[in-house]
């Protein structure tokens, strides 16, 4: 059974954070609320909870999984950028925006997209991703909860369908489910994969 953590939105109690990071450490799955609705998290390269996502999300098995970040300072550990690509990060993140980038030589193929290995990035604006992340050591690894059937805007909506399949949801309120908008920079011509809710003006 899910633990539930009530977490306020704008003032993340210091020890629940404590608690969501704990969870993460020790192998576990969260669901957690974004900038563009809840997604479902876990330690970075962590495989079994990444297959549990998988399962739960019924997802191919090349799906792009993000990395969640707390700011830009760390993504050439992860990913390859030249500095019209950074320039362009910064310039709108934090935000709903996911950024598919060519993975680091380094990086783990479980990590990556196939064959073309890639990996996409976020930098969340939400005051509680912001939190869990200063108190981690590395990015979580993330997807959009997005299940066919159903439509998550609260704690209590996931609960009802994955009480049994996850071990935390963080109920911060009302978090509408909207994805991100996907941007493909991982060769030299930027390309929209998705229109969601970051603003493409200042992209194309």
């Amino acid at each position: 059974m899910a633990l539930i953590l009530d977490i306020h939105p704008k003032n993340p109690q210091v020890r629940l954070i404590n608690k969501v990071t704990e969870i993460i450490e020790k192998g576990g799955v969260i669901a957690y609320p974004t900038d563009s609705g809840y997604a479902l998290g876990c330690a970075l390269g962590n495989k079994a909870a990444m297959e549990r996502i998988v399962k739960i999300r019924k997802l191919k098995r090349h799906h792009h999984f993000t990395l969640m970040l707390k700011d830009l300072s760390h993504v050439g550990e992860y990913a390859k950028l030249n500095n019209s690509g950074f320039r362009l990060l910064k310039k709108i993140l934090p935000g709903a925006y996911t950024f598919i980038l060519e993975g680091a030589k380094d990086i783990p193929n479980r990590l990556l997209n196939g064959n073309r290995k890639t990996i996409g990035v976020r930098v969340s604006s939400n005051t509680i991703v912001q939190a869990i992340l200063g108190d981690l050591e590395d990015p979580l690894m993330s997807v959009s909860l997005i299940m066919q059937g159903y439509e998550f805007y609260n704690g209590n909506d996931i609960k009802t369908v994955l009480s049994n399949s996850i071990d935390l949801i963080i109920d911060s309120g009302h978090c509408p489910p909207e994805p991100t908008s996907v941007i493909d920079i991982s060769e030299d011509e930027i390309l929209i994969l998705r229109e969601g809710a970051g603003s493409l003006e200042s992209i194309i």
